[in-house]
């Protein structure tokens, strides 16, 4: 999953295996570079895991582009030379903090096809063993190029068209494969090996054996139909994708395909503005996204349980101990993920689940010295207080007050794993998002109930998390990530370590994580954690499982008393922060 982010001052709204490598930022005239992760500026910062992607960013801001403007054109290029975590084929969650204070949600999530029911993936007959991961019927109606459109319009100073120079010229004139970008491909290449028109992107006939291969790191991949996408839609707006050739395209490649999805359904498709999610964290006003993304309500309700906790003390105390509580807590939190959550539109999902007094509630349950074997609880007011009805992230700000986030995906690596003929378009494969089988695990390894089933029209559940935090009105953080599920629990960590160990932006992300998320029961460590607390953690009876890495994440923080931006993309891959 892809995340773009910025944030702004606060207003009274209520409330992701790669290997360690790291890219040297890029030059700027006045940012100063801190260390092979971080860089600062006080004008303004942009962050994601692409330079070319971050380099659309700085060069919005120098066109007179505001944070909006930079955070849809690191989006933009990010779909042409990050196309395996996001693209316009997919969807996304934009969380924007204007000049003036205010705080707006754009909703630019998929929508499951008009035609699609219940029992969609219950009665599939698809030549694929997972059709909700693989091919016509994983894919949602995309939303993010709408959502993005909408950003600069009403947000922005530029237009959609400058927010995609950038991205047009990597796709015409190519870019080098990196080699996250090549391993995913290889990780790909079966699947994708099932529809010529990714072969004909993606693949070219090896120099040695003149067998179809992948890129590879080092080789330029051009993308001249992805180009010539861009070109069309800078030329005639969004129109074409959502009421012209794109949408016709899609149904005729559906049609051959035993697709559902038609071009009735890009004509109805529609963003929505939601009301963000508000809590508090100590001293500090925290924003999230609503349902249906899990995120906000998630990232606030773990906080909330948390606050209970001196985590600096245990930290210094008692280190096992500290990271027993986090795991416990997220623990908590993803078990009502799977029983309350769901899209607010279709389901009631109660609000409940952030307010203080449930997650003191919660906090009571944990034991110091084992692990919990609770499912959910039963938020206050349950019955009638409801909200209304593998990503990459980018992170952005500006002086002036103006700090977004947004998080954008295709869901898996290279989402469907196919790609509309003649279009370069790589589509999501965001209906495994939903619950095929209630108390069945989807790719991730989550498992939801009815709440999240498919309907006509719905939007899937989505653990993207795009996060604003402020202290004493003044935003001092934003941050996001991918990585599935782990996402959450990445922005926790981001939050955590920053606010209450007070780590550097880029310390605080690149500090070993672990992950829990209640099903399976099992507790994901990073490899590099300390052998001697996974030891301890095992003694409390938690199950371990190491993992080399547990997704990206970007941030940006702000240090009131130095007037610096200091923006700083994951050590775990490729990526790079700059300002003007």
């Amino acid at each position: 999953m892809v995340s773009v982010l910025f944030c702004a001052v606060p207003t009274s709204v209520w409330g992701l295996q790669s290997s360690l490598v790291n890219v040297t930022p890029l030059p700027r005239s006045a940012g100063v570079q801190i260390d092979n992760s971080e860089s600062t500026s006080r004008k303004n910062m942009v962050a994601s895991v692409h330079p070319l992607a971050t380099q659309a960013g700085v060069e919005a801001f120098a066109k007179g582009g505001n944070a909006i403007d930079a955070a849809i054109a690191t989006a933009l290029t990010l779909g042409v030379v990050d196309n395996f975590n996001s693209g316009i084929g997919g969807g996304c969650f934009i969380l924007i903090r204007t000049a003036n204070g205010e705080v707006f949600a754009i909703d630019g999530r998929e929508m499951a096809p008009a035609a699609a029911t219940q029992d969609l993936f219950r009665n599939a007959k698809s030549r694929f063993v997972n059709p909700s991961q693989t091919g016509a019927l994983a894919s949602g109606v995309p939303g993010a190029l709408k959502a993005y459109a909408q950003a600069v319009a009403q947000h922005g100073r530029l237009d959609l068209q400058a927010s995609l120079i950038k991205g047009m010229e990597a796709a015409e004139n190519g870019f080098q494969v990196t080699e996250a970008y090549a391993a995913k491909l290889r990780i790909a290449k079966k699947a994708m090996l099932q529809f010529p028109s990714a072969v004909d992107v993606f693949f070219r006939p090896d120099p040695k054996t003149g067998q179809l291969e992948p890129y590879r790191a080092g080789e330029v991949l051009k993308q001249a139909d992805l180009a010539k996408t861009y070109r069309k839609i800078s030329q005639e707006g969004t129109d074409w994708f959502y009421r012209g050739r794109f949408s016709e395209l899609t149904e005729e490649w559906m049609k051959a395909n035993d697709g559902i999805m038609t071009a009735n359904d890009f004509t109805k498709y529609r963003t929505v503005n939601r009301r963000p999610v508000r809590s508090t964290y100590r001293d500090f006003e925290v924003f999230g996204f609503p349902p249906p993304s899990s995120g906000g309500v998630h990232v606030a309700q773990v906080l909330n349980i948390l606050e209970q906790f001196d985590l600096a003390e245990m930290y210094q105390r008692d280190r096992a101990g500290f990271y027993h509580v986090v795991a416990e807590a997220m623990k908590l939190a993803f078990a009502d993920r799977a029983f309350w959550l769901g899209d607010p539109d279709y389901v009631d999902v109660p609000r409940g689940l952030i307010e203080k007094s449930y997650a003191k509630e919660l906090a009571g349950k944990i034991k110091m010295n084992s692990v919990l074997t609770t499912d959910h609880g039963m938020p206050p007011d349950a019955a009638t207080d409801f909200f209304e009805r593998h990503t990459t992230h980018v992170a952005a700000a500006d002086s002036e007050g103006n700090w977004v986030a947004l998080t954008t995906t295709v869901n898996t690596t290279f989402g469907a794993k196919y790609v509309i003929p003649g279009t370069g378009v790589i589509m999501n494969n965001q209906m495994d998002d939903f619950v095929a089988f209630p108390g069945k695990p989807n790719a991730f390894g989550l498992i939801g109930g009815e709440n999240n089933a498919v309907a006509s029209g719905k939007r899937p559940l989505s653990s993207m998390s795009p996060t604003i935090v402020l202290k004493d009105g003044k935003p001092i953080l934003t941050v996001g990530a991918a990585g599935g599920p782990k996402i959450i629990t990445e922005v926790l960590w981001a939050i955590i370590n920053h606010l209450d160990l007070e780590m550097p932006i880029g310390k605080a992300i690149a500090a070993p994580r672990l992950h829990h998320q209640w099903a399976p029961k099992q507790l994901l460590l990073e490899t590099s954690f300390d052998n001697r607390i996974a030891e301890q953690l095992t003694a409390k009876q938690h199950l371990m499982k190491r993992s080399s890495s547990m997704g990206i994440c970007q941030g940006i923080s702000f240090d009131a008393d130095t007037g610096l931006f200091t923006g700083a993309f994951d050590p775990r891959t490729t990526g790079s922060a700059a300002g003007e």
